[in-house]
């Protein structure tokens, strides 16, 4: 799998990619998320335009999974990952992550953060096992803070959401 930079010419797959992603929370009684909205485009095109926006790509050039990011509190915060479930269970999710982390080490970012869904398996649970670690309330700068109180606005704290963080010198991701 390729990774490389989104083109502005595909924004529009990448929300279809974020469509398809998020159907499986419908069977797990999330169906709020399933049904939301992916990004609009002018929010898409804004990560592509600051180089923070990174898509795998099939043999074709086909994105089937994407990833935004972008600065925060001193790290590389991971907006956004998501994977076409066409090709899920295949380690992109995890290349994707990997790709940000050479980003964040080249530009002399210590570490990658997110923040995510706590009980929901490919979530919290899978990051754990990719080697983030959970954050404390009193771990969360003002980015994190902001970032969080702009998911509540958004209904996303219906769920438990926790915030995490992945320093450069953890163990590789098992995706177990």
């Amino acid at each position: 799998m390729h990774i490389r930079a989104v083109r502005s010419g595909e924004l529009t797959r990448l929300q279809d990619i974020e469509r398809a992603a998020g159907r499986p929370f419908r069977d797990i009684g999330m169906a709020e998320i399933a049904d939301d909205e992916p990004p609009a485009l002018d929010e898409l095109a804004r990560y592509q335009r600051a180089g923070h926006a990174w898509a795998a790509v099939d043999p074709t050039g086909l994105p089937v999974a994407y990833v935004l990011a972008e600065p925060i509190d001193g790290d590389l915060h991971v907006e956004q990952v998501s994977v076409h479930p066409d090709h899920a269970r295949q380690g992109i999710g995890r290349a994707l992550l990997e790709h940000l982390e050479d980003r964040a080490a080249a530009d002399g970012l210590p570490a990658l953060t997110l923040t995510t869904f706590r009980d929901v398996p490919w979530n919290a649970p899978y990051y754990a096992r990719c080697g983030f670690v959970l954050l404390d309330e009193t771990e969360l700068g003002p980015g994190l803070r902001a970032v969080r109180e702009k998911e509540a606005a958004h209904g996303l704290d219906r769920w438990p959401r926790v915030c995490m963080r992945r320093p450069h010198d953890r163990e590789p991701c098992d995706e177990g």
